[in-house]
């Protein structure tokens, strides 16, 4: 038996590309009303593998009542299908809402039982097998699946740029025009530097500024930091580190941060390309304590500060971007050139 899973709506569609493979199978579309699922009664898995409408496949080896303690109880016919692994990790998936224990409650007695019998260690990132509990309904579906077919957003290989996120500070001229404006913008702002949990946001008017409209800038940052930090919570199995605002005046905060050896990039259309300063740039990101990085709104920074700055880059020449796209152009801009200085 196989547990299949397709996006949402394309259920009937891969249905009818895996009966086209494997003849006049039983399927199971939608099993209990649950979108993206289908119970395909074969164990001919190569057959169908390569169906772009499937997402993943995990071919179920036994099948249960969706009780922890009755899915624990068959720890040993799971060891024995899993077969030689020094680490697994289990991935319990819940369906419904009638049932009386959690998805870790799942994971903490089946992992207990199993670590007992092969003295095996957890690693929920890399494992050796990974062991996948589809409860649906009143039924569990267990199968195994080898941890290196498992697609991974994290893999060793991969550059980890939060150690170069968790150091940059953005600094970000407020987009003041009127309240309504100002309040959106602010959110996209928000959102976006929280999105890359950098090391913190200020907001650096300088000069006279409404004091309604950056009232307005900076509850709609408030807001947008906390939609996205509420999403990440969601969706990271690792703590999220909020992104801390400040407000200060730009050319107090250029200074400040001059003073303190920090490197200071200033993004504006006049500076040179990122390829004319990789090379020192690579070295700069690698081994800075802080690292700087001044955006502007409707409002370009001011040529004075560009005095200050170890780099003016122009991130994308003959472009302009919009407002709140520039702290993702210029984060995303950096990481490439940060991944190549730890790569080589």
């Amino acid at each position: 038996m196989l547990l299949v899973k397709t996006l949402r709506e394309l259920e009937y569609v891969a249905a009818d590309h895996i009966r086209e493979r494997l003849g006049d199978v039983k399927l199971e579309i939608r099993p209990s009303g649950y979108l993206g699922l289908i119970i395909v009664h074969s164990d001919e898995i190569d057959k169908i593998k390569d169906i772009p409408e499937i997402e993943t496949i995990i071919p179920i080896s036994i099948v249960c009542k969706a009780d922890p303690d009755e899915i624990a109880s068959h720890a040993e016919e799971i060891v024995k299908v899993a077969g030689d692994f020094k680490t697994f990790a289990i991935r319990t998936k819940r369906r419904g809402r009638k049932h009386d224990f959690t998805s870790t409650d799942v994971n903490v007695k089946l992992g207990a039982r199993i670590k007992e019998i092969t003295n095996a260690d957890v690693d929920l990132n890399f494992p050796e097998k990974a062991i996948y509990v589809e409860i649906i309904g009143d039924k569990a579906y267990i199968g195994v699946i080898d941890g290196k077919e498992e697609r991974k957003k994290y893999t060793p290989e991969k550059v980890d740029v939060r150690k170069l996120l968790e150091k940059i500070s953005i600094v970000q001229i407020p987009y003041l025009e009127d309240i309504s404006a100002a309040k959106e913008m602010g959110e996209r702002i928000g959102r976006a530097a929280q999105s890359f949990e950098v090391k913190e946001l200020i907001i650096a008017p300088f000069g006279y500024v409404d004091a309604f409209e950056l009232e307005a800038f900076l509850k709609g940052v408030r807001k947008g930091r906390w939609t996205r930090l509420e999403i990440q919570k969601k969706a990271y199995a690792r703590d999220v580190r909020e992104v801390p605002v400040y407000v200060q005046d730009l050319y107090q905060t250029a200074r400040d941060k001059r003073r303190k050896n920090y490197v200071l990039i200033v993004t504006d259309p006049t500076g040179k390309q990122l390829s004319d300063v990789k090379d020192d740039l690579k070295r700069d990101l690698k081994y800075a304590k802080e690292v700087v990085v001044f955006v502007g709104s409707r409002v370009g920074i001011p040529k004075g500060v560009f005095r200050l700055a170890d780099y003016v880059i122009d991130l994308a020449p003959y472009i302009t971007f919009a407002t709140e796209q520039a702290i993702p152009a210029a984060l995303i801009a950096l990481i490439g050139v940060y991944e190549e200085a730890e790569l080589e």
